[in-house]
């Protein structure tokens, strides 16, 4: 049952009720985070909140609110123009800003004004936000996860997108993180999202999960790029069972040439990336290895990395941080093409 909240207002409980979400807050809060199907509707761009924050402090509250008010109905009025005059009379809209106040407020009420069964979230988004904290602590310890672990290069991602497209329930936090869980793993014209736009990208995918089906991901570290697990994520990975993906060298570096393609057609982030290994391997490998990028030796880069580099990398953050990772189930395989891929989904699901 819903709260009793005084008219016009919601929680987060009640999300689920609303046709429509609208963020009014400026376009840069919504691209740092927001609830999740939201739209953004500005009330204030970014440069108009910076004007009128300014007009606050340095000249008066009055002559602030007096222009931002202006600049709020002037918005206001053509985001309905633009967006939601098709809108018919049974539409129940929910609007939220930061703290759920003055922004917010503003649209909510002349939407009502219109005949709209407007609400404005109570708390706004720091309500949603604090949802969100509170659920990540709880919400990995529901599921049953697999975890798929194997050396760089054994086409793991690539697993659980085949397992995905059997029906499996899978978790793909580097899809999420919009990063490749490596020092090389930045996707090209991809950035990472803000921490906390993944935290709600997490949660929206922890709490879709059925609990009595098993949940697959992958051996993650703490860090995805810039951004960290939350503890009882990494938790719940880390004391789940495993399965090991055997793959050869040579099927690694064949995978690797055709996932990291993007570097040979313009090797100049991959040198760069590279010098960031230099404090590791020392200043002699790295101008070998920075000699092959200028070479085209992709082939051999990529073996000597994996080799020198990654695997034994690999050997020890897997045996300290998994418990199950020594009686996991294997797959060897020397086939990491789609179809290879494909087989070893299978296989995994079999067992």
């Amino acid at each position: 049952m819903s709260e009793r909240l005084p008219k016009g207002l919601a929680t987060v409980a009640q999300l689920g009720e609303f046709d429509d979400i609208i963020d009014a807050r400026s376009p840069g809060e919504y691209a740092d985070d927001h609830l999740p199907g939201a739209v953004s509707c500005p009330v204030l761009s970014d440069e108009e909140r910076a004007r009128v924050g300014t007009l606050y402090k340095q000249v008066s509250p009055f002559e602030a609110k007096k222009i931002g008010a202006a600049l709020v109905a002037k918005n206001i009025a053509r985001h309905i123009e633009e967006r939601f005059l098709h809108q018919p009379k049974s539409w129940r809209p929910l609007v939220y800003c930061w703290r759920g106040g003055k922004r917010s407020g503003a649209f909510t009420h002349i939407l009502r004004e219109i005949g709209w069964d407007a609400h404005r979230l109570e708390g706004g988004y720091k309500a949603w936000r604090r949802r969100v904290m509170d659920e990540l602590e709880s919400l990995p310890g529901r599921y049953r996860f697999r975890v798929v672990s194997g050396a760089t290069g054994s086409a793991k991602s690539r697993i659980l997108e085949a397992l995905a497209a059997e029906g499996a329930q899978v978790l793909h936090l580097e899809e999420l993180a919009a990063h490749k869980g490596s020092v090389l793993g930045n996707l090209p014209d991809a950035p990472q999202p803000s921490q906390r736009l993944f935290e709600s990208q997490l949660h929206a995918a922890l709490a879709g999960f059925d609990p009595e089906r098993p949940v697959f991901a992958e051996a993650e570290s703490r860090r995805i790029g810039v951004l960290h697990l939350p503890e009882a994520m990494i938790t719940a990975i880390r004391a789940a069972p495993c399965v090991r993906i055997e793959a050869s060298l040579s099927a690694r570096v064949d995978f690797l040439l055709r996932d990291y393609d993007y570097f040979l057609a313009n090797p100049a982030p991959l040198a760069e990336k590279l010098g960031h290994l230099r404090e590791i391997q020392g200043s002699q490998t790295i101008t070998a290895w920075l000699d092959l990028v200028a070479a085209g030796d992709f082939r051999t880069l990529v073996r000597e990395l994996l080799e020198k580099h990654y695997d034994p990398l690999y050997q020890r953050s897997q045996a300290k941080n998994y418990a199950d990772y020594g009686a996991a189930a294997s797959y060897a395989t020397d086939d990491l093409s789609p179809q290879g891929i494909r087989r070893l989904a299978a296989a995994i699901l079999a067992g």
